[in-house]
């Protein structure tokens, strides 16, 4: 199915009926990266899955897809089904988008879950490697999604996922390079959410790898306390949903 922003086919699936839930997937991810939950999910749920912009069989929009602009491609497709307000799972990227949603669009979202990923926004060193990886990816884009993709994993469970790991790079090498750019550039300059995290009025949750390679566990624990958000801390990195599949899988059907 798609829906069009902005004179751009904006592709996304519906399986199962029941209380929305809208899954967001990460940067160099699309929605096939739910494939192994939406089985069980849509048992319970009407379950949404949305390739953003620049990522699977969306195409890009421009050379910057900021969250707000992900955010309002997302509400289109919302709006076109004539989804009620909806739980919101946003992994890593994603989260970026659906607290970006949660800021101008709040009666859209229900509940908010919040998966390896952060309100705060990007350190001035974050923003550098951003940058570095921007000039990288230019130069060499399969080596470069090769090489970020497999950063996500805790180092222990490199060998135990290998095969997952795979699959994920080769769905990673077919996010175009004008997506790769303009995602990253679009996350850079992200600006800080805690305080509409913090303020949330719904269901909230961070669940956070303990030995998340990209998002520090420490900071996840600030982040928790600040907003007031509990926390699930979870023995991976920052894959929870392929190295914890199980946890994950029962949070969300405990909801």
């Amino acid at each position: 199915m798609t829906a069009t922003y902005k004179n751009t086919q904006i592709h996304y699936q519906i399986t199962g009926q029941g209380t929305p839930m809208l899954l967001l997937h990460g940067f160099l991810e699309n929605s096939t990266m739910w494939d192994a939950l939406i089985p069980e999910l849509a048992k319970k749920y009407q379950v949404i899955t949305i390739d953003l912009l620049g990522h699977g069989n969306t195409d890009c929009l421009g050379y910057v897809h900021s969250m707000e602009t992900m955010a309002k491609a997302v509400r289109t497709v919302l709006d076109q089904e004539k989804i009620a307000p909806t739980i919101l799972v946003g992994h890593s990227m994603g989260g970026y988008v659906g607290l970006a949603l949660a800021e101008h669009f709040p009666e859209r979202i229900a509940s908010l879950i919040l998966l390896n990923t952060t309100a705060m926004a990007d350190s001035p060193e974050r923003k550098l490697n951003r940058e570095r990886g921007i000039q990288v990816v230019k130069k060499n884009p399969h080596a470069y999604t090769s090489m970020a993709i497999g950063n996500l994993f805790a180092a222990k469970n490199r060998d135990r996922y290998a095969d997952q790991i795979t699959v994920i790079k080769t769905e990673a090498a077919k996010t175009p390079l004008q997506g790769i750019v303009a995602a990253q550039e679009g996350m850079k300059l992200r600006p800080d959410r805690t305080a509409i995290l913090q303020e949330f009025s719904g269901t909230k949750l961070l669940i956070a790898g303990k030995k998340d390679p990209v998002l520090s566990h420490d900071q996840s624990v600030i982040e928790s306390k600040i907003t007031n958000t509990p926390l699930l801390s979870l023995d991976c990195g920052h894959m929870a949903h392929v190295e914890n599949l199980e946890a994950v899988l029962n949070c969300l059907l405990a909801l």
